[in-house]
């Protein structure tokens, strides 16, 4: 079936693939007839939708394979391997990944579990929680980056010239920024105490922890 065939549907099968309640907001808003994808503009939009779906099976497995890790694992490992005392505050972990509140939450018990992170109580408020790699965590993410760095270079970083690397990060970066806004802009009934800056658009969101 050629793109032809499916500009007409381009936005919808888009809509279909994400579990992202964003994406699903632009056809709510307005019953105006939309500017429909144009064949070249279908292509791409698939093209991308296929290449994702493609990165996170491989990065899946591929880690589960070499490592015994799964991705969600791998997702939360790095940035508390990165961060002072390999530990981060609840809340800031959750913003590094871009996780929903129960997700976020969930998956630190399994991997507590596993004994590879633990809770800490955060001695600035006790309200907090301080989240920190145990001595088994910090070595399953010593472990599992080499191998995991190079699957990535083999199947993304080393297909693309210099300029498109800049491209891409400039396109990602741009429309990350739309997504921030829109939700910035949707928070709303926000306590005074508890709120604090959306980081580039100076507007107040929710803060809390896990």
């Amino acid at each position: 079936m050629t793109c032809q065939q499916h500009v007409a549907a381009a936005y919808n099968d888009g809509v279909s693939a994400s579990t992202e309640p964003s994406d699903v907001s632009a056809p709510c808003a307005s019953s105006e007839e939309p500017e429909w994808l144009s064949e070249d503009e279908a292509c791409m939009w698939r093209a991308f939708l296929r290449m994702r779906r493609a990165l996170d099976r491989g990065v899946d497995r591929h880690l589960t394979e070499c490592s015994g890790l799964s991705i969600a694992d791998y997702q939360l490992l790095v940035p508390l391997s990165e961060a002072p005392g390999m530990r981060l505050r609840a809340r800031d972990l959750g913003r590094e990944v871009d996780w929903e509140r129960s997700r976020l939450s969930h998956q630190i018990r399994r991997m507590e579990q596993r004994g590879l992170l633990e809770r800490l109580e955060c001695p600035t408020d006790a309200r907090g929680t301080i989240i920190a790699l145990t001595a088994a965590g910090a070595e399953a993410i010593r472990g599992a980056a080499p191998s995991h760095v190079t699957w990535v270079r083999e199947h993304f970083i080393d297909l693309l010239t210099e300029e498109e690397r800049l491209t891409l990060q400039a396109v990602a970066e741009r429309v990350l920024a739309r997504f921030a806004a829109e939700e910035c802009a949707g928070s709303d009934g926000v306590d005074e105490g508890e709120a604090e800056e959306c980081p580039g658009t100076g507007v107040l969101a929710d803060d809390c922890d896990t």
